[in-house]
């Protein structure tokens, strides 16, 4: 299955500080930026835009952004969304230097004291995970951008790549359980996935979450499904509904749709 196009009508920006083994990269027409690896690891495109704007500009309180990587989604929140602090919890020790660049930057200090960072493996259970720094029940929003290729699927020789990209077996009942334990009771939690993962979503959320909500997310009008936006409140017990979906291209083009281009640059955010 093909990833959508992610060209963005932002260009990378170049700067003194780069080093041979990563970049800084301009996010949402340089309101943020990122430092991420050259040549290898995971760098952030539309799916972390995507999750990004499920959580809307007035949310409030605090957020945990699982797997974080360099940091792409929880920055994005973070820099639009004013009443929010953001921790980053990233397992890996390489990825999580990435973030603490990131959140370091000078472009980046208008809310960078709101963005903190945490190394963490969001798999650990009970008193591991509180021991790890996360606390039950501290959080109003947990979202994630976890890996969602199947063994099944080519590998990479990139360990750091590999790492971000294949889905570990159970992967989404571990995730989901350490997000609703973090959760406040009526937490919001967010995520991207593929179409074929909703299933185990679901069976994750059974008696956690509830009032879920899936937004599909399709290359063109006419074309198969490749990503589901999710989103689901912890203790709600409203039913499954799926949203209008999206499009990333106009039926005619490869540039991205009006709306696409709206979320990719935090112009706009997915309403629940």
């Amino acid at each position: 299955m093909s990833k959508p196009d992610c060209r963005t009508d932002q260009a990378a920006e170049t700067t003194p500080g780069e080093t041979p083994q990563a970049t800084i990269d301009a996010f949402h027409r340089g309101r943020f930026h990122l430092v991420q690896p050259r040549g290898k690891g995971h760098r952030a495109g539309l799916d972390a835009m995507l999750l990004a704007s499920l959580v809307s500009d007035d949310a409030h309180g605090k957020l945990a952004d699982f797997g974080a990587g360099a940091g792409a989604a929880g920055i994005a929140v973070a820099s639009r969304s004013p009443e929010l602090d953001v921790v980053l919890v990233e397992r890996s020790v390489e990825m999580s230097g990435f973030a603490r660049r990131s959140i370091d930057l000078e472009h980046n200090a208008e809310f960078a004291d709101r963005v903190s960072l945490l190394v963490a493996d969001v798999t650990l259970k009970g008193r591991q995970r509180a021991a790890a720094g996360l606390t039950d029940s501290c959080f109003d929003h947990v979202i994630m951008n976890p890996p969602f290729n199947s063994s099944a699927d080519r590998t990479t020789p990139d360990a750091l790549r590999a790492e971000a990209h294949a889905m570990p077996e159970h992967m989404f009942e571990h995730w989901i359980r350490s997000a609703c334990a973090v959760c406040k009771p009526g937490g919001q939690l967010s995520l991207i996935a593929r179409p074929q993962s909703l299933r185990d979503i679901l069976q994750a959320c059974d008696g956690r979450f509830g009032g879920l909500q899936v937004t599909p997310v399709h290359p063109r009008p006419g074309e198969d499904a490749i990503r589901i936006l999710f989103t689901g409140i912890k203790g709600n017990r409203a039913r499954l509904s799926f949203r209008t979906p999206l499009f990333v291209h106009d039926s005619d083009g490869r540039a991205f749709s009006a709306r696409m281009n709206d979320l990719n640059n935090g112009r706009a955010f997915v309403h629940r």
